[in-house]
């Protein structure tokens, strides 16, 4: 199903990723050399009209299907993340559709402690699990794995627009995610980085020019 084999890494510097239908098989796969984590913190930017739920991110392992999730639920405000199958929930913050946001969340095995900052704006920060990663890992963009790289849902596919992913293995500090944020300078992620992105897409995600914030 996927478009392409696995090519070079390439600079995706002013692009996006376009997921123009509701499908149970449109998805970027994104590959990684980094295969255990102790800690980690991902960024993206993105756009969208949808009001049911979604995937923003998904990360599995063979044991842990939810491995780092990101997922906006229907209600307006409310957003879970998954870390090794053990899942919070963050609601308040302030969500906007037809706009672009960008969201970061941070996890560090040392604490067990998971945050996610929306706009710049940060949750309370809550437990989710303590332990490492040490398996195979596969990232997917615009699905939610229900296994190790597959089993995908309709009903929770994105729609709409992402640009600007980084994948750090540390927890990023306030004046970071700030800068992210804010479209300042911030050091490129070590485990995934939009300027060098090593991935494979189904034919029905599309790679435009990034339209102005």
């Amino acid at each position: 199903m996927l478009g392409s084999s696995l090519a070079n890494p390439e600079d995706l510097s002013g692009k996006m990723f376009t997921f123009p239908t509701e499908t149970d098989w449109a998805h970027v796969r994104i590959t990684t050399s980094k295969q255990s984590l102790e800690a980690a913190t991902v960024c993206l930017r993105f756009f969208t009209d949808i009001t049911r739920d979604f995937s923003l991110f998904s990360m599995a392992t063979p044991s842990h299907q939810n491995g780092f999730l990101i997922f906006k639920k229907q209600q307006v405000d409310e957003f879970q993340v998954f870390v090794k199958n053990a899942m919070v929930t963050f609601n308040g913050q302030k969500y906007n559709t037809n706009t672009w946001q960008s969201v970061c969340c941070t996890w560090d095995s040392d604490t067990g402690l998971t945050q996610l900052w929306l706009n710049g704006s940060p949750s309370s920060r809550k437990f989710t699990s303590s332990a490492l990663f040490n398996e195979p890992i596969i990232i997917v963009l615009g699905q939610e794995q229900d296994s190790h790289g597959g089993r995908f849902d309709d009903q929770q596919s994105f729609v709409g627009m992402m640009s600007d992913l980084q994948m750090w293995d540390y927890a990023l500090d306030p004046d970071q995610i700030h800068s992210y944020n804010h479209h300042l300078n911030v050091t490129d992620g070590n485990v995934l980085t939009w300027g060098s992105l090593e991935f494979r897409k189904t034919d029905q995600v599309h790679i435009e020019e990034k339209e102005h914030e």
